[in-house]
């Protein structure tokens, strides 16, 4: 099978159960922005010198496949029969457990941080920006077809985890975060 099929060449694409939308449909901003996220999860996970870390993160892509999945299949009855699985209220539990046992390890926030610091650091506050995004496009979609609030919920929680992430790496790696102070 070729990876090319040339069906998108007309700005068009599938979705799941075959309807044709524009490349530029809110629901394809919607998974797309889910799909950046992921591979930008990707970066992380190969920046980062823990193996916790790394596994978390796969568990998360794992999780944001499904969460593409369900957002680039508009017909509930079409992914229940292709067992396309609903965002899930334990997803953002598990999201709410790590945040809270990874933030043991951190000092409290007393000012709002720079991102940046150690390599892997900057990976994840990179990734929380565009999760950010991913977000915003999925608040849009939401606008225009009611979604399951536990897909906007999941990428909210996910976002604080990433913030969480990038400030274990700093601190992992000796490197201190590094407070805005404003202008003077």
């Amino acid at each position: 099978m070729k990876i090319y099929t040339k069906r998108g060449d007309r700005g068009e694409t599938d979705l799941f159960g075959g309807l044709r939308v524009g490349k530029d449909d809110l629901r394809v901003e919607a998974y797309g922005a889910v799909d950046e996220l992921n591979s930008v999860l990707g970066m992380t996970a190969a920046a980062s010198g823990h193996e916790d870390v790394r596994a978390l993160v796969e568990d998360i892509q794992g999780t944001l496949f499904d969460l593409s999945a369900y957002l680039a299949s508009p017909d509930a009855d079409r992914r229940e029969k292709s067992g396309i699985p609903e965002p899930r209220g334990e997803d953002v539990e598990e999201l709410e457990a790590r945040i809270d046992g990874l933030e043991a390890e951190l000092s409290p926030l007393r000012r709002f941080i720079l991102p940046g610091g150690h390599a892997a650091a900057a990976a994840f506050h990179l990734a929380r920006s565009v999760c950010r995004r991913a977000e915003r496009r999925v608040v849009s979609l939401d606008r225009r077809e009611s979604l399951d609030p536990l897909a906007l919920r999941y990428l909210n929680r996910l976002s604080d985890l990433l913030f969480v992430l990038a400030r274990v790496e700093n601190h992992r790696a000796g490197l201190p975060d590094t407070e805005w102070a404003g202008r003077s």
